[in-house]
Parts: structure tokens; C-alpha cells; sequence
């Protein structure tokens, strides 16, 4: 058994007593070579690609802003529960956002009071990490996402990021135009591997 086989034992183990499915995230250049071809012939499923994106913060200030929004260095009730009604319940996005303790912005874009659609960045080492995007069904394709994606590069250029990076799923046509427009452009693609039928 090699040192890859090895790992993948490990965490097989690591997940039986935690009584999960295991799952691998698939990264080029970052997961040992094999791992993939390893899990495909054990019969793990690949699913969920992911692009990773960048953009210069300078290009993506250049969008347009047309709504009212609202800047706050932690996560309000009204941002969290636009986050919720897009992305499910989850307590434990909650906690997490707890933790947090590089520089943060938490981002809203208001229709009269009503916050539609929201999103996050983190700011490290002279790039800003976007997260956390999600509009509201109803204030879809009315370039919510735009204004608060303008937004996150005001705060990032105020806070010495001059690059911006972020993840979307490979099939989000809606987001990935958007992104296209504000300058991203893909630097990797990862998926995943999990174990189970096909």
C-alpha cells in the first residue's frame, strides 16, 4: 500500500466513526498524484465542480451601483437570514461566521428596506476572498448581486486588497456571467469525490 492508498484508509476510518460518507475535495497541484484515479477506481462519485476566479479589485469597483446598500463588519439578522432563505437553514454557517477573525465586510443590497441580496469578503494578505453571494428568487437578474459585488471591491480597495478572488459552481451560468463582466477570470477548477452509488 502506498503513502496515497495510506491516506485515503486514514480518512476512510476518520469518517466510518463519525458514521459519514467520506468525501474528497480534488484540487489540482494542491492533492497527491493518483488520488483521483485512485477514487474513481474505488468507486467514488466525482460531482460539484468548482471554478476559482480572480480579478484585479480595480476592475470590479468599476461596476455599476444602482441600489441602496448596507456595509457592516458583522453579519446582521436580515444579512443572515437572506443568506438562509437561499441557502437552507444552517446553524452552523452561523457559528462559523462567529469565527472569523481576519478583517470582514458583510454586505446588503436593499430594495426600500428589504434586504435581497447579500455576500461577504474577507480581506488576507493583500486579496479579498468574496463569499457568501445570494440573491433572492424574486430580486434575481435585477443586478442585486452587481451592487453588492461593487461593494465588496469598495471595502477591498479600502482595505489594501488589490485583488479579489472567489469560487462558483461550474454550471451557474447567472453568476458566472456576472463574474465574467466584473473581470474574474478562472484561475483552477476543483471538484469532488465521494463515496457511494455513481
Amino acid at each position: 500500500m502506498d503513502e496515497v492508498e495510506r491516506r485515503v484508509a486514514g480518512a476512510e476510518e476518520f469518517y466510518a466513526v463519525h458514521e459519514a460518507v467520506p468525501r474528497f475535495q480534488i484540487t489540482p497541484g494542491v492533492c497527491p498524484d493518483g488520488l483521483d484515479a485512485l477514487l474513481d477506481g474505488r468507486g467514488y462519485r466525482r460531482h460539484s465542480p468548482v471554478s476559482v476566479r480572480g480579478a484585479a479589485t480595480a476592475r470590479v469597483l468599476g461596476l455599476e451601483r444602482t441600489l441602496k446598500i448596507r456595509v457592516d463588519e458583522r453579519p446582521t439578522r436580515a444579512w443572515f437570514d437572506t443568506w438562509q432563505a437561499v441557502n437552507g437553514e444552517s446553524r452552523a454557517e452561523w457559528e462559523m461566521l462567529a469565527r472569523v477573525d481576519l478583517p470582514s465586510v458583510y454586505v446588503s443590497a436593499l430594495v426600500g428596506d428589504d434586504t435581497v441580496a447579500v455576500g461577504r469578503a474577507v480581506a488576507d494578505g493583500g486579496w479579498a476572498g468574496v463569499f457568501s453571494m445570494a440573491t433572492l428568487p424574486e430580486a434575481r437578474g435585477k443586478g442585486a448581486a452587481r451592487n453588492v459585488l461593487s461593494a465588496l471591491a469598495g471595502w477591498a480597495d479600502a482595505n489594501n486588497a488589490d485583488r479579489m478572488y472567489l469560487q462558483v459552481e461550474c454550471g451557474n451560468e447567472a453568476a458566472a456571467r456576472l463574474y465574467e463582466r466584473a473581470g474574474f477570470a478562472e484561475m483552477c477548477v476543483y471538484h469532488y469525490r465521494s463515496a457511494g452509488p455513481r
